[in-house]
């Protein structure tokens, strides 16, 4: 035994590699969360004429998934660190594979809203169990690329789905596609159940990787509440970004299908590699609004200044999305929108990155969660506003317009609310004591 092993010393590099499998898991389940959430807004626009639903009950039917989403973020995370990331990665991911499979069922509006809030309350579970099993199988250093590559997922299903979905539709039926996905997440937990355990309980984890794993300094486990944080300016902030712009997000997952269709006559089968393009675009701008902020930080630019030049660049890219709806060919828009959707994914790199800007670790999870939260609301108001909308006017001019600014708008109030990106002082709120 070496002497550095005797002293309880990690070696520099990790004997062993079995935490990426680990890593691995977290991407198809990621994966196949997206791919279930988004098979309902490519079949849309023939659904509707199959069971006969309006553009207001339509959504109805995408409000029940985001409330359920927006409840199931309050409770994930403490049902997960109550039971484990075994089990409760396992109850949410059968949860919503259950929920993904009874579409299938569904012959009328309720039918839908009660599947898609049950999906929704499932697939609210997928990032924080992720995020604490990214916790529990890497050392800091590691978490951040292991956080990325499972976070890829959501555009890889995002791009698998209009590409896997016409091809099920056309050829067994539109049940068969919400049945092959549900598959897909039941296939998944079987693995899951199986194969999963805590790196302490895992026989094929060698020890000098399970030592590489641990070799941080012991974590102190501090629990903010909600009532503390909400008290500082720079919570609002994070809150206000994601409520303003996380709809427009929800909007281009559920509602873009149905644009590409009735405004320029796509097929089943041609949705396909226009939402691929589009959504290979958002790819490319998550990564890209990444980079460009740590590039101006390297140019010697403040954290402030780059953070918040970097969120102009990503909100400047969304702006022309209000030419698309007047758009006369189909590639313009199809464009227009991609550069839209890089912009978002860049803007919410930098907004995520918003939280550690500004609050101690032990505190960022909890930020996020109100941030989550906000968002999910907000997805619930717009697709119940486009809903009337399309119903009463038959337009999308105003949803465009709308996007066009409200990333602008949500920089205005972040600038205002954190003017300095300055860090809050959780200490300077004294914790209440509790009750005699």
């Amino acid at each position: 035994m070496s002497v550095e092993a005797a002293a309880g010393i990690p070696a520099s590099r990790p004997g062993g590699r079995y935490r990426w499998r680990v890593c691995a898991m977290l991407l198809a389940a990621t994966t196949i969360n997206y791919i279930d959430r988004q098979v309902l807004g490519v079949l849309a626009p023939f659904l509707q004429d199959e069971i006969g639903w309006n553009e207001i009950q339509y959504g109805y039917i995408v409000t029940a998934f985001q409330a359920a989403y927006a409840i199931g973020l309050l409770c994930a995370g403490a049902i997960i660190d109550k039971l484990g990331t075994r089990i409760g990665y396992a109850i949410a991911i059968a949860v919503w594979s259950v929920a993904a499979m009874s579409h299938a069922l569904a012959a009328t509006v309720v039918g839908f809203i009660l599947a898609r809030f049950f999906l929704g309350l499932g697939e609210a579970g997928n990032f924080p169990a992720a995020i604490k099993t990214v916790a529990e199988w890497f050392p800091r250093r590691e978490r951040a690329f292991a956080t990325g590559i499972f976070n890829s997922g959501s555009n890889i299903g995002a791009i698998v789905a209009p590409l896997m979905v016409p091809i099920v539709a056309v050829a067994w039926g539109w049940q068969a596609a919400f049945l092959v996905t549900g598959v897909l997440s039941a296939t998944w937990l079987a693995t899951w159940l199986l194969w999963y355990r805590a790196p302490e309980q895992q026989p094929r984890l060698s020890s000098s990787e399970l030592q590489w794993i641990r070799s941080d300094p012991p974590e102190t486990a501090v629990r903010v509440p909600w009532a503390r944080i909400v008290r500082f300016r720079q919570a609002w902030a994070f809150v206000a970004a994601k409520f303003l712009t996380d709809p427009i997000w929800w909007f281009f997952l559920f509602w873009l299908p149905k644009f590409l269709h009735s405004e320029y006559g796509l097929t089943l089968t041609g949705l396909g590699l226009p939402l691929v393009v589009i959504f290979v675009m958002a790819d490319v701008g998550s990564i890209a609004g990444g980079w460009l902020a740590g590039r101006f930080i390297k140019l010697g630019w403040s954290v402030n200044r780059a953070r918040k030049g970097a969120m102009l660049v990503c909100a400047l890219c969304v702006v022309p999305i209000v030419f698309a709806v007047r758009a006369d060919n189909l590639w313009v828009a199809v464009a227009l929108i991609g550069l839209a959707t890089a912009g978002h994914q860049g803007w919410s790199a930098n907004v995520f990155t918003l939280t550690s800007d500004m609050f101690p670790r032990h505190a960022v999870g909890s930020v996020v969660g109100m941030g989550g939260f906000a968002g999910a609301v907000g997805g619930m108001m717009i697709a119940t506003f486009v809903g009337f909308l399309l119903h009463t006017t038959g337009s999308y001019v105003p949803v465009f317009l709308m996007a066009g600014s409200a990333y602008l708008v949500a920089l205005l109030v972040v600038h205002l609310l954190a003017p300095r990106l300055e860090p809050a002082r959780l200490e300077t709120i004294p914790q209440e004591r509790p009750a005699a």
